[in-house]
């Protein structure tokens, strides 16, 4: 009986967020914030990559796929939306766009490093609101203004990078289908519990940020550099990071992106340039300690 009530209220819950889906005027959102979203589901994502910034790490250049790609997710709730996000900022950056966010209303989630050693430093302010879309989009614009951040998407005919590395091999040993993302190959990697965040599910979990993130640029020679985040519950954080580290990759954070989430959940960023086929052989070792999905 209580797994039937349970499924009629995971219905309803659908039903009501496809409702309120409906409701949003997405376009006036996509103006607001000059850009095309990402659309999975009923969850809209923009993309803020810094673009405007050279930054390097062990003598590579960092594609903003790889690790500055800021975003922005709105997933409909409670008559208007939940947004969540990540922006990437320098550090003379943090406190103008954190002031006007907090000005707005919005909140701010987490302020912290991913990388180590990376010229110049980049920061992450992890941020989320909830109500009028466009309002919401208005405060982030306003927010980014403050920063350098490219306020309007970058248009480019040119052919994507080719990603010079056995992609297919690195799905076999991932266990999922990755995705090229300029010059970058990509896995999100779902954990097999349900995220909730102010008691609404976190669904789907990759443009949302709940995924476990791998990111793969080539360096050349069946090399990549890797980086990302492990989506982790505090039983899995020692057993991922000696896992991490008996392979060569280092552990660079370590912290939480949210407030109110359920389970708890801990972030923990990586870093290495070596064989692609090896890191991903760790990376799997790393998952395998962890409630994370395979296919």
């Amino acid at each position: 009986m209580r797994k039937t009530i349970s499924a009629l209220i995971g219905i309803g819950a659908c039903f009501v967020a496809s409702a309120h889906a409906q409701d949003v005027d997405w376009q006036k959102v996509d103006d607001m914030l000059a850009r095309k979203p990402a659309v999975t589901g009923d969850v809209h994502r923009y993309g803020f990559p810094r673009t405007d910034l050279t930054v390097t790490l062990d003598g590579v250049t960092i594609k903003p796929a790889l690790a500055l790609g800021g975003w922005v997710a709105f997933k409909p709730a409670h008559g208007g939306v939940m947004a969540m996000g990540d922006l990437v900022l320098l550090e003379s950056e943090i406190n103008p766009v954190m002031a006007k966010m907090i000005a707005s209303g919005l909140e701010i989630t987490a302020v912290h490093n991913h990388l180590l050693g990376a010229s110049p430093a980049t920061f992450y302010m992890h941020v989320a609101g909830h109500g009028d879309p466009v309002r919401i989009a208005a405060a982030l614009k306003e927010a980014l203004a403050e920063s350098k951040t490219p306020l309007s998407a970058a248009t480019s005919t040119a052919a994507p990078p080719a990603i010079e590395l056995d992609t297919a091999r690195l799905d076999n040993i991932i266990g999922v289908k990755g995705q090229a993302n300029g010059g970058v190959y990509q896995f999100n990697v779902p954990r097999r519990d349900p995220v909730t965040e102010h008691g609404m599910q976190l669904s789907p979990v990759g443009p949302l940020g709940v995924a476990t993130a791998v990111n793969f640029q080539p360096t050349g020679g069946g090399k990549a550099a890797i980086t990302g985040d492990f989506v982790l519950t505090g039983d899995e954080v020692n057993p991922v990071i000696k896992v991490l580290r008996s392979h060569a990759i280092a552990v660079t954070a370590l912290h939480s992106h949210m407030l109110d989430e359920q389970p708890r959940l801990f972030f923990m960023h990586f870093w290495a340039n070596d064989d692609a086929i090896m890191l991903a052989s760790g990376v799997r070792a790393a998952l395998d300690k962890t409630a994370s999905t395979k296919s």
